[in-house]
Order: C-alpha cells, then structure tokens, then sequence
C-alpha cells in the first residue's frame, strides 16, 4: 500500500513537473509585449528551425491560426514530408498562459499535453521569431516564403544572445504550393 502511494506522488510530480516546463521560455527569452492575436492570425511560413522529430523532413512548412469562440487559437502545422513524398498536416489549440497582451502561449497537439510557444521578437506582424519551451526549440516565420537579411540577422543575434546555438537552424525550403494553405 505504502508503494502505490508513493508511486502516486511520483506520478503526479512528474505530471506537473511536465506540463509547468512545457510551458515555459528559456531563462534570458522575453514574450513579446502589447501582443495583437488578431493581427498574428493567418498564415506563417517556416524559415528556419531547430529540427525534432514532429517536424522532421518537412520542407515547405506553413502554420495557420485562427481565433476560435473561446478565445483559443486554432492551429494548423503543415508540410512537405519529403522522405514520404506526402503533405501532412496537425492541429492543435494554443492558449494565452496569463495575460492575452503578453505573447506566452502554450500550444497542444496532443490531447492535455502543452509545449510553450513564445514569439521572442515581432516585426510589423510580418516576420516572428519563437521560442519554444527550452533552448532546443526555435522558429523563425514570415508571411512571406523568404525574410529579408537585416530582419534574418537581427533575429539570429537576438536568439545567440539569449543563449540559442543557431549554426543548429534548419533553412526551410519553400519551394511547393501547399495544399494546406488558404
């Protein structure tokens, strides 16, 4: 009897240990301020990443957001899987994670289970980039299939400074017409 609860509390650490971390930023990242949902809602494309195996193979990467009722954003990743030589898709809900001015959000795909989306830097809602829950997650988005240099440059500085290993960056080709995109 004395194991099962003990195995109890170590479940439920672990549990809250997990979700608590997949909804952070690193330490020196800061969300972006007098955050507009409205104006980042629509169409993203991927510049660059750090590669994990949700996104592995991808190029031609895109992701959409749209405001739902509750005031969730509906989120949709999609791309080219070119070892499969298919389009796939995923969709998931992100939420604010306190106040909706603030650009903290939590992201799920799966079920109960958050990874923090942070958007670190903004320029004029056309270029982002976003931090995820630790120095192993990073995006650089466009609404445009290329970014331009000074914009690229600033943000590779901003990510070095905050302790990112951006020679790490995946350079997304953007080089198909989505199926996925509206």
């Amino acid at each position: 009897m004395k194991n099962k609860s003990i195995l109890k509390i170590m479940v439920a650490f672990a549990l809250l240990c997990f979700t608590t971390s997949c909804t952070s930023m690193p330490e020196k990242a800061q969300p972006v301020n007098q955050f507009d949902v409205n104006k980042y809602l629509g169409t993203w494309y991927e510049i660059a990443r750090f590669d994990y195996r949700f996104e592995k193979d991808l190029d031609n990467a895109i992701a959409q957001y749209s405001l739902n009722k509750d005031g969730s954003v509906s989120v949709i990743n999609s791309g080219y899987n070119i070892k499969k030589d298919k389009w796939v898709s995923a969709e998931g809900t992100a939420k604010f994670r306190g106040d909706k001015n603030i650009a903290a959000l939590k992201v799920s795909f799966f079920g109960p289970f958050y990874a923090g989306y942070n958007v670190i830097a903004l320029e004029d809602y056309q270029y982002a980039l976003v931090a995820g829950k630790n120095l192993d997650y990073l995006w650089i988005l466009s609404r445009e299939k290329n970014i331009p240099e000074n914009v690229k440059q600033n943000f590779i500085s901003k990510a070095r400074e905050i302790g990112y290993n951006t020679s790490r960056l995946i350079w997304v080709k953007q080089d198909k017409k989505s199926p996925f995109d509206k």
